[in-house]
């Protein structure tokens, strides 16, 4: 007999939480990150907590892990439902810190992922400062991709007044100013 969709979705998050092998649990995060990206999949991910585990896996040592729970994020958010599930569950600020990530995947999967969190409510969590002038290096990266993704979240999702008050803040930053001498 065939299992459900629910049971065999069960089963992987099962064989996540149990498992001590970091190989199995970096397979089974990606296989549930690529069954979010299904809207089938979304009620059944919902019941078996997985938005929690995606973000709780966003803390984790492994750079594969956190690829993929912030991959699993992007994908889910697409639904209203789950993008105001990760809102009110204090997702943008684990999700605001995988931008720092050497990964450009996780890079460009947490800026997509900020993208389809800004609402009214949350811009001024999705576009605050510090976010705004992280775009603004993303968009001067030699990564076209990132760089593309970067500019079109400034235009977009920011206001020029927003833009410009992170151009003025990364002029006036102490780098390259020599220290006084003695």
């Amino acid at each position: 007999m065939e299992l459900g969709r629910l049971e065999y979705l069960q089963a992987l998050v099962t064989e996540f939480q149990v498992t001590d092998s970091p190989e199995a649990k970096e397979q089974v995060l990606a296989n549930l990150a690529n069954f979010a990206y299904d809207p089938k999949n979304y009620e059944y991910l919902r019941q078996l907590q997985v938005p929690d585990l995606f973000l709780d896996a966003l803390a984790e040592d492994s750079e594969t892990l956190v690829e993929f729970a912030i991959g699993g994020l992007c994908n889910l958010c697409l639904d209203k439902t789950n993008k105001d599930y990760i809102l009110e569950a204090n997702g943008v600020e684990p999700i605001i810190n995988c931008l720092s990530s050497s990964n450009e995947e996780t890079v460009m999967s947490a800026v997509t992922t900020l993208m389809y969190l800004t609402t009214p409510q949350s811009r001024q969590q999705t576009t605050a400062l510090p976010v705004v002038e992280c775009m603004l290096r993303f968009s001067l990266s030699a990564s076209r991709r990132l760089s593309n993704l970067a500019t079109v979240f400034l235009e977009d999702y920011c206001t020029p007044l927003q833009v410009e008050e992170a151009r003025n803040l990364s002029k006036h930053t102490a780098v390259g100013i020599p220290l006084p001498k003695d």
